[in-house]
Order: C-alpha cells, then structure tokens, then sequence
C-alpha cells in the first residue's frame, strides 16, 4: 500500500527539478522519501477522518499528501515561499489542505484554524533547528492540540521524553511533560531522507496531559525548572539560590514546605515535585 505518491528519491527528484528547487540548509530541508515511514507516522499518529491536523515545515508536501487522504483538513505552515506553487498544486488536487506562509515559530496561533476547526493534532518531519521550541511552543499557546506525532532530531527526542536522573533530563523535559506524556517513538535512518542529515532522527508522540493545577502553578514549575537546572551541577539549594537571587532564609521554607532536601540535584527531582516546589515559591512571592 502506497501511502504518499512523493515518498520516493525519484519522485521527490521529479518535484525539485520540475520545480526548479533545492534543498536550503538554513532552513533544515531534508525530504523524507521512504513511504514505510510515512506509513508509520500515520499509524503512530492515529488520525481519523474527524482529524484537523496541523503541518509544520511540509515541503514538497511527501508527508502532506497522504496525512490530506485520512483527515479532515490539514493547515500546513511553510516557510520557504519558494514552495509555494508546489503545495497549492497539492492543495488543489487534495480539496482538503490550507496553506500559511510563515514562520511556525512565530505564527499567530489564531491563523491555524482551518474549515475543520482548530487543529487537534501536529503531525510534521519538522526543521530540526526549531523542533523544540515549536513543539513546547504549540502545546502552551494551542489549546486545542491534544496531541503531537514529530519527526525531529533523535537527540531532541531523548529530551522530550526523558525521565529523572538521566542525562537527557532537563528543564525543557520538565516544561515539556509538565503539558504533555511520550506516547511513542521509532528511530528513522538516515537514508530516508534526501539529502541525509548528518544526525540520528526519531518519529515520537506525546500527548496532552489535563492537569488540574492552575496555570499559575504550571507557569511557577517551569521557572522553578529553568532556575534549577541553570546550574546543573550544583545542588537545588545553591542553584535555585543563585538563579532567583534568595537568601537561604527565603528559601529554606519554601523547600521544607514543599518536602523536597535541598542537598539534592534538580535532575533528580520529578515533574510532579516541580510542580509542588513552584507552587511554594510562587506562593512566598519568591519567583520573578
């Protein structure tokens, strides 16, 4: 079963000549011509035909054409205009795809709302250079997204996914999985992409999680977590000390308040003690 009539190396050949194209290194350009894999994403994804899917960074629109053949509608956010008539022709041929030209980092989210509706879903090989801050990015200022099947760097995955006292633990996997839970992930080689990238990528969905904290304590968790891995190698204690500029009489409470030994280090502190040490220091007027 063929999934994207594009996910080949001859037919996105076909596409860039007929089209006078090039890949730009700048803007991360590396086409996926393996249609296993597009496969692969659809089913991870698990998308219906009540599905409004978001796109970001689709290309030559490989990924496009088979997400537009089992959603309802797809918004696809492009930011090289050199693409352009290539995907109008697709939206063309599919009747289900609008395309926005513009930055995905920057976007006004109130653009994103396709005949469908506003996006459910971000299905996209995104441009490894902005996958996370987009991804963090969407699912803080988009509501309506539940859930996230991406293609990006296998590095950056390891950081969406990661759990305390590993390496890849930080605070964006905090900020993270403060919104969402990882849901799945395969690794993609490199040669299905045209040119390869000279890194490892990883296809991985997360989903959202309804916490039923404010989103005041939401907010106060990530601080928390950007000050406490700000200098990773020293305990909570002297890091959150030295990141909010507090005396230990202004901290010590707040840690004993919040059950958490101070001796401790910020890698090896959950997401959920994030959330109830943020809630004490934002409780004392003690964060930024």
């Amino acid at each position: 079963m063929a999934y994207s009539r594009l996910a080949s190396p001859s037919a996105t050949l076909s596409v860039l000549e007929s089209r006078r194209l090039s890949t730009r290194k700048s803007l991360g350009q590396h086409f996926l011509v393996d249609d296993n894999i597009v496969g692969r994403i659809l089913s991870l994804a698990d998308l219906d035909s009540n599905t409004s899917v978001l796109e970001i960074g689709p290309g030559i629109g490989t990924l496009t054409v088979a997400l537009c053949g089992v959603a309802a509608h797809v918004v696809a956010v492009e930011r090289d205009e050199r693409l352009g008539p290539q995907l109008t022709s697709i939206a063309e041929e599919c009747g289900n795809l609008s395309v926005i030209q513009a930055d995905a980092v920057s976007v006004d989210m109130e653009t994103l709302t396709g005949p469908g509706g506003p996006p459910t879903t971000l299905v996209a090989n995104l441009p490894y250079g902005v996958a996370a801050t987009v991804v963090l990015r969407y699912f803080q200022e988009l509501s309506s997204l539940k859930s996230a099947t991406i293609m990006v760097q296998a590095e950056v995955a390891s950081r969406m996914t990661a759990v305390p006292s590993t390496k890849d633990y930080g605070s964006y996997s905090v900020k993270l999985q403060l919104l969402t839970r990882p849901a799945g992930r395969f690794a993609v080689p490199r040669s299905c992409f045209m040119p390869p990238p000279r890194v490892d990528s990883s296809v991985v969905r997360l989903e959202r999680v309804e916490r039923s904290e404010a989103p005041e304590t939401i907010t106060a968790a990530s601080q928390t977590a950007n000050a406490a891995f700000a200098q990773r190698r020293k305990t909570l204690r002297n890091s959150l000390r030295s990141s909010l500029a507090l005396s230990d009489d202004e901290l010590s409470p707040a840690l004993a308040a919040a059950g958490i030994d101070g001796s401790r280090r910020a890698e090896t502190l959950s997401v959920e003690e994030f959330l109830i040490l943020g809630a004490e220091l934002h409780q004392q007027g003690l964060l930024p």
